[in-house]
């Protein structure tokens, strides 16, 4: 059964997500991928929302730029949680991205990640924490993960030298 959907709000979104699934990979984490439209697929979001939990999906992580209001209406028809990821974009760097997702009104939460790459991979960490709860092996992989990146930050040491 999957686990995870990773959903972006256009095609365009793409090289920021597949940072999230190439690690959601890493962690062992089953996960779809989807392209739904806050503006322009209204219907199609609402009933991915609505369905999500019957489908079995335990997080969904939602990228999406400029209005970037993908993240908080998944988050309105699912009582799954959801991650959003601000997508970067040219006219405020991301900014208004960020806003608009972590702007969300009380009783509707989204865990909102960083901008770009760093949050396209914590929002898969943090799926993966969640995730973990009830899967052993997923745990241990994230232990394993974390461990890898002690030992790269131990051994970059060695370069300043």
């Amino acid at each position: 059964m999957t686990q995870v959907a990773v959903v972006m709000g256009s095609k365009s979104d793409w090289p920021i997500m597949k940072q999230t699934v190439e690690l959601l990979t890493q962690l062992g984490i089953t996960y779809e991928k989807h392209v739904i439209s806050a503006h322009r697929m209204p219907d199609q979001l609402q009933n991915f929302g609505k369905q999500a939990q019957d489908k079995g999906l335990q997080v969904i992580i939602a990228g999406a730029g400029g209005a970037a209001h993908l993240p908080g209406m998944l988050a309105a028809n699912t009582v799954i949680p959801v991650i959003g990821v601000p997508i970067q974009t040219r006219a405020l760097n991301g900014l208004d991205s960020l806003l608009s997702i972590v702007q969300m009104p009380s009783g509707i939460p989204v865990a909102t990640v960083a901008i770009g790459e760093a949050g396209a991979k914590n929002a898969a960490i943090l799926a993966a924490q969640i995730v973990g709860l009830s899967s052993e092996n997923v745990t241990s992989l994230l232990q394993k993960f974390r461990q890898q990146q002690t030992q790269a930050s131990i051994e970059s040491e060695a370069d300043l030298v």
